[in-house]
């Protein structure tokens, strides 16, 4: 994830074009989150861990929605 959050900056430098960088790493840190609570999840941790990831992937989920519709 962080060598495609590098590419995709890298192509927005470059290229003028494409996501900004503030809402690519809160995306990816959405992904990110929810791939912890899977490997939590999946490797039988408690269910408060398996939520804590759960709810760092809704927070950075909601902050990339307010960053891209750009609310106050």
């Amino acid at each position: 994830m962080l060598v495609e959050f590098i590419a995709l900056a890298i192509v927005r430098a470059t290229a003028g074009r494409g996501i900004k960088p503030a809402e690519l790493g809160l995306s990816l840190g959405a992904g990110m989150a929810l791939l912890f609570a899977l490997r939590a999840a999946l490797t039988g941790l408690e269910w408060q861990r398996v939520s804590v990831w759960l709810m760092a992937a809704l927070l950075a989920h909601v902050l990339y929605l307010k960053v891209r519709w750009g609310a106050k």
